[in-house]
């Protein structure tokens, strides 16, 4: 997760990887026009960014206005500042930093800043909320995006998701073949991760991407490690533990953390409120 599959700046020249697509379309024909109509879109690069280092997007709660300032998610091992400790919480850090805003082709749409990180951590889940100085409708009014809903449910086991990075401007298609109860990678651990499908063949720079449910085309994750070479929990090479304390490796396959935690600890104005009532993500 770290040094070399998910995280840094590696050149694309050493892993390239060809991009896997989204959904498939259906075969002209196979279906009548109402149930194309009904069908899921493949989810496009509209609300993703690119930072220096990994990936992310522009997402809103449920409780979101369009006066409120932005929220940009991706990993807490992301942080320009350094992976932050096991059992540390960041809340309201000023920070300078910019993102690129990618068009529904994976074009660049232009750039947002911000200048506050609302909340980090690497405790029990692996995300940043970075707090952007443009409103979610000063972005669509400058670049026609729209930000990505954050599901405020739990994800569905065995449901088609999708990892969109904006860092490499590509889509991983796959489901999400479980939950882990416990993912430990170094000093870090997780829990409930979302397991993936082994066609989902993330690589360095995914980090914090978006994993979207197909169906809704919401949020339910942001996309944060894999094991890279069969190792037993150390660094970019996570190990799952089950309740009984078995644990399992699994070369090759990947995984992200849930995100529908979040939501109940974002108040109104979208603002970090870890006193709300339902909000369970790590406190300083």
């Amino acid at each position: 997760m770290r040094k070399k599959p998910l995280i840094g700046t590696c050149a694309a020249a050493f892993f390239g990887a060809v991009a896997l697509t989204g959904l498939a379309t259906s075969p002209a024909g196979a279906v009548g026009a109402d149930a194309q109509a009904k069908a899921p879109k493949a989810p496009t690069f509209e609300g993703t960014v690119a930072l220096s280092n990994c990936s992310g997007s522009v997402v809103k709660m449920p409780n979101s206005k369009p006066e409120d300032k932005a929220l940009v998610m991706s990993n807490g091992h992301c942080l320009e500042e350094g992976m932050p400790g096991a059992g540390e919480v960041i809340v309201d850090k000023p920070t300078n930093r910019d993102f690129t805003l990618l068009k529904a082709d994976g074009s660049d749409a232009g750039k947002i800043s911000s200048d506050k990180i609302a909340y980090a951590t690497m405790t029990d889940t692996d995300v940043s909320l970075y707090e952007a100085t443009s409103t979610y409708k000063e972005i669509e009014d400058k670049y026609g995006l729209k930000a990505l809903e954050l599901d405020a449910e739990h994800p569905t086991k065995g449901n088609k998701i999708t990892v969109v990075s904006g860092y490499w401007k590509e889509t991983y298609s796959c489901a999400a073949e479980d939950f882990v109860h416990e993912l430990k990678e170094g000093d870090w651990t997780w829990k409930d991760s979302i397991r993936y499908t082994a066609d989902c063949k993330i690589k360095g720079g995914t980090s914090g991407s978006p994993v979207v449910d197909d169906a809704s085309g919401k949020v339910v994750g942001v996309n944060n490690t894999m094991n890279e070479s069969g190792e037993e929990c150390t660094e970019n090479n996570p190990c799952e533990v089950d309740e009984n304390g078995k644990t399992t490796v699994r070369e090759g396959i990947g995984y992200g953390q849930q995100t529908y935690l979040i939501a109940p600890c974002v108040a109104e104005g979208n603002k970090i409120d870890l006193g709300r009532e339902g909000c369970v993500l790590p406190k300083p």
